[in-house]
Order: C-alpha cells, then structure tokens, then sequence
C-alpha cells in the first residue's frame, strides 16, 4: 500500500513534498506500477508459437475434458457393489476387454469384469477400476481380495474441464500447462496481446561497443547485453540503440527514436546528479519522470517517468545494480503493461546463513548468494563474496538473492534470512 496519498487523476505526480530522501523500495514499485500504461492490440497465434504469451481474452471450453469417464489404471472393470467385504473373496469372470480408442461394447453385470487399459472408456454397467497387481488371475477368472472401493481409478467424463466453463482467464501468461489445456479441447489458435517492444541505450563518454578500441579510462558497455538477455527472457521485442555519448544533442536524437519505436524507453546511466548526467534535464523537457533516490542497496539510483508517452526506465550505470533494479522495479512493470493479472513477485524461501552480514536499517539490501541442500535436508545460503555493484562475476556466481527488509539489521551469523531464487533469471 502507498505510503502518500494518490495523486489527482489525470496527473502524473510521482514525487511529493513530503518524500523521504530515500524512497521506500514498495512505495517506488508501486507508484511504478500504478503508472504505467496498458498496451492494446492482439494478435491471432498457434498454439505452438503462444508459449508466454499473455493471453487477450477469455477461453471457454468447447467441451468435457476428459470427454468421456475412462480407466485410470490398467485392471479390471467391474460393479463397485460386487466388491467383497472385509475378511472375505469375490471371484469375477473376465467377459471381454477395453482399449484406448477400442470400447467394450456389452453391458457387465454383477459378478463380471472386463479387462481394461488406462485411458479406455468405462463399459457399461461398471464405476470402479482394480489395478491388475491387485488381482490373481485364473482361468477366465479373476479373484480379488478385500480393502477396495467402489469407485476407484476411474476419471469422471469432465473431471478436468467442463463444457462452457472458462478454463483461462485474459491475463493469464500461456506456459506449458495452458497450452496442454488449450489443446486439449481442440483449440489450435489463440488471442494474445502483442509484443512489448522496449528500446533501450546505454549512456556514457567513456562507454565502446565490441570490436572497438579502448582508449586510456574506456570500458567495454557490458549492461547493453545484460538488458539484452533480460528482456528476451520476459519475451519482449528489444531494440538496442547503442552507446550515446553523454552530449545533450545527441541523448534528445536517441531519446526521441526509442520514443518512436517502442512503448518503453529504457537507458543505464546518466540517472545520477554528476555533471555529465544530462539525461535528467533532458527528460524533464520531453515528459514527466519522478527522479528518486530508492532505498536499496545495490541500485538506489532510479528514475522512472512518461517521456512522449512512453513509459521510461533510468537505470544505473553500474552493471550489478541494472540488474536488480530490472529484475526488482522493471520486469513487474512490463508484466502490468501486457496486462497481465496479478504479476507474481518472485519467490522467497527461508535459509540459514552461516555468516555474518551487515546492514544498516533504513533500506533493502541484497546480497548475491548461492543456495544449496546439506545432507541433512537444510536450506543453507551463503554471499558469494564481495558486494561492489560493479562486480558482475558476483551475479553469475550466485544463484539467488539473499534480501535483508528495510527494518532489519546487521544478521548474525547462523540466523535465518529469505532467499529470492533465479529459478533461471540470470
């Protein structure tokens, strides 16, 4: 919930008098979430090329899933109420056999049974399915013993999906269940929403893009392919703009064609208050971004506004902190502009740490850290070793994040601390 009240609608006020000079990393997500635009248009896909995408509108089913009540089991059909009591025995005569696709086309009566495959439809006069290592077979007959229930093994015709129930929801992100759901029914094509298409570049005089030399104080730009990777796992269409000279001629030009070719504008860089940071005045005069100060660690330099109605990331220079404000800030935005429901945050667990770690209230700090298993079952996590937001060796050595919340602490060691998995992000 937000800490301030909301703005008047119909403005796009993301700073107030009374902010803190850091702002609360939840009160920053959710000020970005509440102002970022919805994307329209849909398109029509197959089935085979829908996997994470959002879906446009509502499915019905078109009918029963399954379509008809069948065999859960390979055994034996039979009357539920022939079933025997405790303590005792009941014989039964094998009058026939059921396969997937090849019914049996009788009627079974008390004191019979038909032999059956998983999947086949469940013959006539017959509710209960008894696995065939349950039976002793002999000569055409079969004897079961007691502890069996009218019933069992069977799968009711619609169990899974019903004819006119709404099986997915607009909003719902199509991955693979969806699509075995939707294939199930028959439906080959579905209406997902377009592709976010985000332009990002990279700002900075000291920046050079592969294959060319540095130069004395020159560094390679290694947060555009970051971004890259980032944004083709959230499935959006990225346009790379580059490296933009910290020249305010030059930012307006590459602004004004991100703005043309994309709903969001994303840049690393040039977001702080040093004298070559001209991106700040620059967005001031092409729309309206709130400049914060976040409280986290690393990251705390974010800006976040509409610039020519796009919405528009200022992310840090330095290589570890564009990751997590992607990853913490970013990514949930670019979920709630395709509209999806209910963005899930990533996952915590719990997990002990054997060492120390230091923390001032005040802010959320994340630590880059690998979890693992003991032998005894216990989850344990440690820091993957130093912490400089420069160091990006430390983001691929790690498998997750250890998150310290804004109120806590120095951690001693050996305490429990909650853990936000990768679960292949990085």
């Amino acid at each position: 919930m937000s800490r301030h009240a909301a703005p008047p609608p119909g403005r796009l006020d993301l700073c107030y008098e009374d902010d803190p000079e850091l702002l609360p990393a939840a009160e920053a997500l959710h000020r970005i979430q509440a102002h970022v635009p919805r994307i329209d248009g849909t398109e029509d896909v197959s089935l085979a090329a829908a996997l994470g995408r959002v879906l446009a509108a509502d499915v019905v089913s078109p009918m029963d899933v399954p379509g008809h009540t069948n065999s859960a089991v390979d055994g034996y059909a039979l009357q539920g109420a022939a079933l025997p009591a405790a303590g005792a025995e009941a014989t039964f005569r094998v009058i026939g056999s059921a396969f997937a696709g090849r019914p049996f086309a009788g009627t079974v009566a008390a004191g019979e049974c038909v032999r059956i495959m998983t999947g086949a439809v469940m013959p006539e006069g017959t509710d209960t399915v008894v696995m065939q290592e349950h039976v002793v077979v002999e000569d055409g007959h079969v004897r079961i013993a007691a502890g069996h229930r009218t019933g069992q093994n069977v799968r009711q015709a619609g169990e899974d999906l019903r004819t006119g129930q709404v099986m997915l929801r607009a909003g719902a992100r199509l991955l693979p269940a969806a699509l075995g759901m939707l294939a199930s029914v028959g439906i080959a094509r579905v209406a997902v929403v377009r592709p976010l298409k985000v332009a990002f570049f990279s700002t900075g005089d000291e920046l050079r893009s592969l294959g060319e030399p540095l130069e004395p104080g020159q560094v390679y730009d290694s947060n555009r392919y970051t971004l890259h990777g980032m944004l083709a796992r959230a499935g959006v269409d990225a346009v790379d703009l580059g490296v933009v000279r910290d020249d305010p001629a030059r930012l307006r030009e590459a602004l004004d064609a991100a703005c043309a070719a994309a709903d969001v504008v994303i840049t690393t860089g040039g977001v702080s208050t040093g004298e070559a940071d001209h991106v700040k005045p620059l967005l001031a005069e092409r729309g309206q971004v709130g400049f914060w100060r976040i409280a986290v660690r690393p990251g705390r330099p974010l800006a976040f506004g509409l610039v020519g109605g796009r919405a528009f990331f200022g992310l840090p220079g330095n290589p570890v902190a564009v990751m997590m404000t992607f990853y913490q800030f970013v990514q949930p935005a670019l979920a709630a502009m395709c509209g999806v429901t209910s963005p899930s945050p990533l996952p915590l667990v719990d997990a002990e740490c054997p060492e120390r770690l230091r923390k001032k209230p005040g802010r959320v700090e994340y630590y880059r850290a690998v979890l693992s298993r003991d032998p005894d079952g216990r989850l344990r996590v440690r820091p993957t070793g130093r912490t400089g937001s420069g160091l990006l060796h430390t983001m691929h050595d790690a498998n997750c994040l250890i998150v310290l919340p804004e109120e806590s602490a120095t951690v001693a060691a050996g305490s429990v601390v909650q853990v936000q998995p990768f679960f292949g992000l990085v």
